[in-house]
């Protein structure tokens, strides 16, 4: 059975969830970037992409996860060509480029001035299987 995930600053205009769990598996919807506390979505596409990793971090954090459980994360830019922004949040969270999660990146017309969007696919491992490393 699906568990919904809801998030504290966080929501869609539309009733869903930010995310669902089944076991282990967890899968997002649309992880925008708007601001998580002021609630508005910034001009700049380096703004918005910070605000789609906070929302990312939240959500992982939310089910006892980290960076470490993403398997794959699908990103959807207005410009698919301008990814400085997005790689340097990406960067910031996976680090290791032995250790990073596969990562797709298409062109998309997004609603209002959104400029991205996200969803990811993690799996959580069990609680003894959870490496000491938080990042």
């Amino acid at each position: 059975m699906t568990e919904s995930i809801y998030l504290p600053g966080f929501g869609h205009a539309n009733p869903v969830p930010a995310a669902g769990r089944i076991g282990p598996f967890v899968a997002s919807g649309a992880l925008t970037g708007r601001d998580p506390a002021t609630h508005e979505m910034p001009e700049d596409l380096a703004r918005q992409c910070a605000n789609v990793f906070q929302h990312v971090r939240a959500l992982l954090a939310a089910v006892g996860g980290t960076a470490d459980d993403v398997l794959k994360l699908t990103v959807r830019l207005a410009d698919p060509d301008d990814r400085e922004a997005l790689n340097r949040e990406w960067l910031a969270m996976f680090p290791d480029p032995l250790r990073r999660p596969a990562r797709q990146v298409v062109a998309a017309t997004l609603g209002g001035t959104a400029l991205v969007h996200c969803d990811l696919l993690a799996v959580l491992p069990d609680s003894h299987e959870r490496p000491s490393r938080e990042r």
